[in-house]
């Protein structure tokens, strides 16, 4: 048996008013997606409990099958172990943010612009990170270069309890209210308010600003947590599998489970990025013997941040047909000639509204199909409208991996 989850990240949506009152997910021609529903089964997952706050983190633990309630300490170390960072068994991890803000002198009267600054490039932060490692880096303190405006910060021996907020929920708002607070808060605050006054002089912002982007005037450092222990995917189901993500967070996930992470060119963690390729490579993934992958796009979330509607519409649609219709035609012509049978499933991690520009932890709509009939609960499209009329609604989200594995999820 094969295996495959596709994940579109935040997928579910409110219905939009310029949309005519209808979901992208609604609006975007996605016949795969609606066939999944139709000849398989659809229905609605509770993927995020409401004691969680409803993260990229939180949810696709739970979607790859893992109860957060009992195994997330935190979205940052996933990320430092995605990256290779060694993480001592006190040391906490935190993810830092290059984070366009304005330009007033005190920072605390500053405006969250964009949590990206422009989407900056891998390179360009790199440089913009080593120079913040010349400010703070002590034995106590060290910074990780990632990807874009992604970065770590290892805190060795440091705290994990002050309250930090994700710089993507509090866009075009003032930072007033939504600073670090509590033990340790003072030392990651001073780091924050040094940050935006050297960077903003910096070649690479100058640069960047001659380009009309967005400079990197400041990091936002929030997401701490301590390394998890997650139980390997092998040892519970007995099966071989890949994750192919352009994330940090969900590569650590992967890790962590006990997957093997694909490098796929051209990826970008946007809707500019290399959707065939994911395709290309998960289909070598079964070719070379795995037997599950778990494969994860990032662009749908990026444009619900971003409040841009026409490109989550496309963003869906890029994932129906560049990614799920390839493998799909794949996975059938391979059970054809070999007798080999296959399940595949799609569902968002949670949604990111338009309207809200951040995540909510409302039940997500998901489609399973599995060669050998054992999905049977049709859906006529695959929406979160048509899929709440569904039988099926998955109320602990973290269960729903290993329904879908033992074909069950119809509850039969």
């Amino acid at each position: 048996m094969k295996y495959i989850i596709f994940l579109g990240d935040g997928m579910a949506d409110l219905p939009v008013e310029a949309l005519g009152h209808r979901t992208p997910l609604q609006v975007a021609q996605k016949p795969n997606m609606n066939r999944m529903a139709s000849i398989g089964t659809g229905g609605l997952v509770k993927t995020v409990p409401d004691t969680l706050s409803p993260g990229s983190d939180t949810a696709n633990m739970s979607v790859l099958g893992y109860n957060p309630e009992l195994y997330y300490t935190g979205r940052s170390p996933l990320e430092a172990i995605s990256m290779s960072i060694e993480m001592g068994p006190g040391d906490v991890a935190f993810r830092t943010n290059l984070v366009t803000l304005t330009d007033e002198e005190n920072y605390r009267q500053k405006t969250m612009i964009d949590y990206s600054s422009d989407e900056i490039g891998s390179d360009e932060a790199a440089r913009l990170i080593e120079i913040i490692n010349e400010h703070f880096a002590t034995e106590e303190f060290q910074f990780y270069p990632g990807k874009s405006y992604r970065h770590c910060l290892i805190w060795k021996n440091g705290p994990t309890s002050m309250k930090l907020v994700p710089p993507h929920d509090i866009l075009t708002q003032k930072v007033t209210s939504f600073l670090p607070t509590g033990e340790g808060a003072d030392k990651l605050l001073a780091m924050m308010e040094q940050s935006a006054q050297f960077l903003p002089s910096h070649p690479v912002n100058k640069a960047r600003i001659k380009r009309d982007l967005r400079p990197a005037n400041s990091i936002w450092i929030w997401g701490q947590g301590t390394r998890p222990e997650l139980p390997v995917l092998s040892d519970q189901y007995g099966i071989k599998g890949s994750v192919i993500s352009a994330v940090d967070l969900i590569n650590g996930l992967g890790i962590c489970a006990g997957l093997r992470v694909v490098e796929v060119p051209g990826v970008t963690g946007n809707i500019h990025t290399n959707f065939r390729g994911k395709a290309e490579h998960a289909i070598m993934e079964f070719e070379r013997g795995q037997d599950y992958v778990y494969l994860h796009v990032e662009a749908p979330d990026e444009c619900g941040h971003r409040a841009e509607i026409d490109n989550k519409v496309k963003s869906i649609e890029l994932i129906d047909q560049e990614i799920i219709g390839p493998v799909w035609e794949y996975l059938e012509k391979h059970y054809q000639q070999t007798g080999e049978d296959y399940r595949i499933m799609v569902l968002p991690d949670h949604p990111t509204p338009l309207a809200l520009r951040t995540h909510t932890n409302a039940p997500v709509p998901f489609a399973a199909y599995s060669s050998d009939g054992a999905f049977k609960r049709s859906v006529p499209a695959y929406d979160e409208i048509t899929c709440q009329d569904s039988e099926v609604f998955v109320v602990e989200g973290h269960t729903l991996f290993g329904h879908f594995i033992a074909g069950t999820i119809d509850g039969d």
